[in-house]
């Protein structure tokens, strides 16, 4: 999903949740949550959109209405380990839509 199509279905009501995916790299990535179905936020080029942070996620998230949101760390330990993944193999915090900064 590109963006514009993104705050469309959000400026509709559509979007159910947001979690935002910290990955290694400092990588942070946008997975939208609409009828029971996930979908990663896209660039211009149908690539997944690569966010810097939290706050520069928030800031693509300033005209949308709020929904709930999440912080999701994957456990770094268990990757390593080979271990697959089941439930226990993230973290997944609530954080809040608008920073505290502005």
């Amino acid at each position: 999903m590109n963006y514009q199509e993104f705050i469309g279905h959000a400026q509709a009501g559509r979007v159910d949740e947001l979690n935002l995916i910290s990955i290694e790299g400092g990588i942070y990535l946008l997975d939208v949550r609409m009828n029971g179905t996930s979908v990663m936020l896209k660039d211009p080029a149908g690539k997944t959109l690569h966010l810097r942070s939290v706050e520069h996620a928030r800031e693509l998230l300033k005209e949308i209405p709020v929904v709930p949101f999440y912080l999701v760390h994957c456990v770094v330990h268990d990757e390593l380990c080979g271990m697959p993944v089941n439930d226990r193999s993230e973290m997944r915090l609530p954080i809040s839509f608008h920073s505290s900064w502005s």
